[in-house]
Parts: C-alpha cells; structure tokens; sequence
C-alpha cells in the first residue's frame, strides 16, 4: 500500500494578546484586482481575530470581477471596521499599497500591516507580527519565509522555490539591506516609518515596492524584526506575476541603488 503524502502541520494559533495591545489601531491594507471570491473569506478570518482595534481597508483596482462592490457589502457588515478605496485603473501593485498606506496614516492608524488578498498569508499570524512590533519596538515586523521556523507553500515545486530562494539573495547582494526576506509582502509597520517612507516618491508600481520600501526603511536608521511564518498558496484564481513585472523585479533593485548613491538617505536613528 503506498505511503500517504506528507501533510503540512498545522499552525497552532497564538495566544490572545494583552487587552492594551489588541485595542491598538492596526490597519490592514489589502489590494485587490479581481479577488472577489477570496475576499471574503479572509475578511471575516481578520475581523474574528479578538483584535478590535483592527480595521480592514481593501484597496480595489477597478477590478472587472466585481471585487469593489464585495468589498462595499463587507463594509456595510461591519460598519466602522471595514473600509474601501476605489481606483479607477489597475496601475500595480506598488501604487496600491502607497495610495492604502497614506490613507490608512491619515485616518489614524498606529501601525499598517501588508496583506495579500489570496489566503497566502495566513490571517493567524496577524497577532503576532502585532505582538512583536509592542513587545521589541521595531518600526517593522516582517513575515518571514526565509528565518529559522519559516517555510513555503508545500504546492510550490523545486523551480518555483529555488527562484524565490534566489531574488532574496539577488536582491540582498546589490541592496544589503540584512534581510532575510526582503521580497516579503506580509509586513506590519509602525505609522512614523510609513510617513517616513515618502510614498509619493516611490519608484516601483509591482512587487518591487515590498523591496523600496524596506531598502528605505532599514537605511533611515528604522529597526526591522523578522518573525517566521509558513507562506501559502493562493486558494483561489491565478497569480499576478507576469514577466514584465519580473523584468521590473530584477531591474528596480540596481535603480534603487543607483538613487540611493545620488541622493544619500538621512539617518532616522530608530
């Protein structure tokens, strides 16, 4: 009788944070472009967690599937909780999560948090990325896949896994930014590095922001902790890794540098 298949195991969900913690002003921003059958799922997992403090608010890409007005009924679900940013073109990405980021300052919140909307990252280990920017005071907290505890999608194949392996080396040789993911996207970060971040100016629009904007981060003097999380396939629709975007992933890191050798950034000291 051949053997089973080998089973992931299971994350053990984390203890409740401290009162005084969960009431913290926590803002996950999600950008969206045709997630309108993950969505909800994620967004009743994120309003379960025992965190009242946390609001939700979906960045949505005029996406044609629908995803903005499933994101409009979720808000009127849980009113206070749940909020939508509508933008008229899908302009990547990167211009996303500023546009989410700025907003999500601007209303108040204490600290952001990066999410992806397709059940890869894993809503249970939203306390403790929160857990552990109170508990050590880094400016950012970073889902890890490449620390010690961390592990990839077990559908992911040997190519798909090297290649991942790869772009952080890649990107940590010409930025050493002492990251052991610095193409993470599951990032939580405290509101005076995000003002700090100068959003505006930005140069990615894809999945090269996650870099930018830890590159950043980390040469402005802002603590960066990295906790390990166990990084999920998506559950539902295709990825949005096209070749122009891997194109732009492996340019932008040399960009960057070349900028940064221009303009040298200011120390923060935090």
């Amino acid at each position: 009788m051949p053997a089973s298949p080998p089973t992931a195991p299971a994350v053990r969900s984390p203890a409740p944070l401290p009162d005084d913690w969960a009431g913290t002003a926590l803002t996950v921003v999600m950008p969206t472009y045709n997630e309108a059958e993950n969505l909800p799922r994620i967004a009743h997992d994120l309003m379960d967690l025992g965190l009242p403090g946390l609001r939700l608010l979906v960045v949505d890409d005029n996406s044609p599937d629908g995803t903005g007005r499933v994101a409009e009924r979720l808000a009127e679900q849980y009113p206070g909780r749940i909020g939508v940013l509508h933008r008229t073109a899908k302009e990547g990405l990167g211009k996303a999560y500023a546009a989410g980021m700025h907003q999500a300052v601007a209303d108040g919140a204490a600290y952001v948090l990066q999410m992806d909307a397709d059940g890869s990252h894993p809503v249970e280990y939203v306390p403790q990325l929160l857990g552990g920017a109170l508990s050590t005071g880094a400016a950012l907290v970073v889902g890890s896949r490449y620390v010690c505890g961390g592990r990839l999608a077990p559908e992911w194949g040997l190519h798909r896994r090297l290649l991942s392996r790869w772009a952080n080396r890649y990107v940590s040789g010409v930025l050493r930014t002492g990251l052991r993911d610095a193409t993470a996207g599951f990032v939580l970060w405290r509101a005076d590095a995000v003002r700090a971040a100068r959003l505006d100016r930005v140069r990615s629009s894809g999945y090269s922001f996650q870099v930018e904007l830890k590159y950043q981060a980390v040469g402005a003097g802002f603590t960066a902790l990295e906790i390990p999380i166990h990084f999920e396939e998506r559950r539902i629709g295709a990825s949005k890794m096209s070749a122009a975007v891997q194109i732009e992933s492996a340019i932008m890191p040399w960009r960057i540098r070349l900028a940064s050798i221009r303009t040298p950034r200011s120390g923060a000291g935090r």
